[in-house]
């Protein structure tokens, strides 16, 4: 099948497979897939124009609803921590999208820089893995998931246990204009809101330019730089990564008649085909997570950061 937007020629079955297999993956983190979604179709299916990125957030506004759901339903939406994402990020993408018109349309450079990125979000999560198998006890995110295969275990021979199912649930104590506060199983987290919305618009620039709306890259920070377990956050990096999509896709689109010799708008046949897969994948990871440990989901996220930053890098180099 062809695709006229991107100039690409592909089987209309390939989308959607791909889409679903990374993000069943990448969404138990707070991930769309759409950064690794990337990637596939630079270096695999030859699309390399700006239009590429535009396209990666439309399979973000397709894809991610059925995620969200998941979370919301399961009480681990954190919604003062969603807004700070979407308040500091929408902006910084929107600055981002003009960047990447303007300043990185050639493929090289664009991949140099996607790599970048890539590397550091990466060596960020996997520091924090590092250090995490030196730090003694069970954390908050190990007896979350180690109850979820109990209760797995114990289903349809033990009544439903009301204390756990609200420990298992976000529960918001406190949100001011400065601090956030709220109890995951038993632990109370406290989150600078200025903090997280000065990051939120850095990681909204990069966002815009790579063409993943923002919120996602802000995932491995939450559980790296600001502690906060990876259960509790994915909810709101897919929320916020949602919301700067659809911002993201309106202003490329606005902007096309003003860039004639450039193909910057997405090509929606090809985002809706992607967002189909993912839109399956990201609901089956987010209902799969709870009882996939933590651990797995960060190296899940390292291994893949790292080698495509790597690839990009490498191949800019040498």
């Amino acid at each position: 099948m062809y695709f006229p937007v991107a100039g690409i020629e592909v089987n209309p079955l390939v989308p959607p497979l791909v889409a679903f297999t990374i993000s069943l993956f990448t969404s138990m983190g707070g991930v769309s897939g759409a950064f690794l979604l990337l990637p596939f179709q630079v270096s695999i299916l030859g699309f390399t124009s700006p239009a590429v990125s535009s396209t990666n957030q439309l399979f973000n506004i397709v894809a991610i609803p059925s995620g969200v759901y998941r979370y919301i339903k399961e009480g681990r939406m954190v919604w003062p921590l969603t807004w700070i994402v979407i308040i500091g990020t929408l902006p910084g993408v929107l600055v981002g999208a003009i960047v990447r018109i303007k300043y990185l349309p050639d493929p090289k450079d664009f991949k140099f820089f996607v790599g970048l990125v890539l590397l550091y979000i990466g060596g960020r999560l996997l520091k924090d893995l590092l250090r995490t198998k030196k730090t003694a006890g069970i954390s908050t995110e190990k007896r979350f998931q180690q109850q979820q295969f109990k209760k797995q275990d114990q289903a349809g021979t033990t009544k439903p246990a009301a204390l756990d199912e609200q420990f298992s649930r976000v529960t918001v104590q406190q949100w001011t204009i400065g601090r956030i506060v709220y109890d995951f199983y038993g632990e109370t987290y406290t989150v600078n809101a200025f903090s997280v919305m000065a990051l939120s618009l850095i990681v909204g620039m990069v966002g815009g330019v790579y063409g993943i709306g923002g919120g996602a890259i802000i995932a491995p920070f939450f559980v790296s730089f600001f502690r906060l377990p990876v259960y509790t956050v994915a909810g709101a990096a897919l929320m916020g990564t949602f919301v700067t999509s659809v911002a993201g896709v309106i202003f490329y689109q606005v902007l096309a008649p003003y860039y004639p010799t450039m193909v910057i708008a997405p090509d929606w046949l090809l985002g809706v085909l992607f967002g189909i897969g993912g839109f399956a994948g990201m609901y089956c990871g987010a209902r799969l997570q709870k009882f996939m440990p933590a651990t797995v989901i960060k190296w899940i996220l390292v291994a893949c950061l790292l080698f495509t930053g790597g690839t990009y890098v490498g191949s800019f180099l040498w």
